[in-house]
């Protein structure tokens, strides 16, 4: 298993009203929004001090919009450091939105003008909505995240249903086409549900043979892994495919992001802290 530096904050650090946390860093960590108990794991690849995957998790000034964002690019370098850049100037901008269509597509005008072209990212974007427990996806050309339910015990893609009238050449990847269009899908979740974000290195890893794990095989290996313990499920996921590869070494960057619903409500904010939120929104305070 790579081995990566953890971070400083306490485990289950909760973010803060308009706070946007991330980067591009080795990290493995816990953290909290209202609804959701999250762990982050990045590992880039021949243990490179920063990776080609970008990951953030940003909060609206009310705390109850909770976004959660993860963007692979193809080739590291510059372009990982100015879409980084990008991604979480843009996510400031639509902090306190829940549509993420809009941010897509000013994230793929931005990223076509950095990469002029030569390259292309993967990006999916998840907001959640505490109120309703809505979890809002948006996939740019991204693996799609899987969802296990706590009712049913079973594990499945989370993907959304094409629609009859629905352009082709939409949701491509970043700095393919312009325009692309964007769209999105919403899920409930419930207590116990878990959603599980992953770069393309997960379904990519490769056995002594040569053979991909693929998203079948994925769902086998999460089959087997104890979805009840959801704090030790990453590294019973790390330690699967470190078995299924065998020798073969990991070739990708290694990021994951494992939701799990809690079932609590955003709590009430005091007059203070409304007006510290204010603030915050009107840049008279640093975030």
């Amino acid at each position: 298993m790579t081995a990566v530096k953890q971070d400083t904050a306490p485990p289950g650090r909760a973010i803060q009203c308009m706070e946007i946390w991330g980067g591009n860093d080795p990290v493995e960590t816990a953290i909290s929004v209202p609804g959701i108990d999250a762990w982050v794991y990045s590992a880039p690849v021949r243990g490179e001090k920063q990776g080609g995957d970008i990951y953030y998790v940003a909060m609206c000034g009310a705390g109850r919009i909770a976004r959660f964002a993860v963007a692979d690019v193809a080739g590291h370098g510059h372009l990982v450091a100015d879409l980084g850049m990008s991604l979480k100037k843009l996510m400031r901008k639509h902090i306190n939105v829940l549509n993420q269509t809009k941010l897509a597509q000013a994230l793929n005008r931005e990223y076509l003008q950095i990469s002029k072209s030569r390259g292309f990212a993967t990006a999916l974007l998840a907001t959640y909505f505490s109120p309703e427990d809505r979890l809002i996806i948006c996939n740019i050309g991204h693996p799609e995240p899987l969802r296990y339910e706590a009712a049913t015990g079973l594990w499945s893609i989370l993907r959304e249903e094409p629609a009859a009238d629905a352009e082709q050449d939409r949701n491509m990847p970043l700095g393919v086409l312009e325009p692309t269009v964007y769209s999105q899908f919403t899920v409930t979740l419930m207590p116990g549900d878990l959603v599980l974000i992953h770069s393309d290195w997960l379904t990519e890893a490769r056995d002594n043979t040569g053979d991909e794990l693929g998203v079948e095989g994925l769902l086998a290996l999460l089959k087997e892994c104890d979805a009840g313990r959801p704090a030790d499920l990453i590294h019973s996921i790390l330690d699967a495919v470190e078995t299924h590869r065998g020798t073969k070494e990991s070739e990708d960057d290694q990021t994951l992001i494992l939701l799990h619903h809690n079932g609590s409500k955003p709590p009430r904010q005091s007059l203070g802290e409304k007006a510290r939120t204010m603030m915050k929104m009107l840049g008279l305070l640093r975030t």
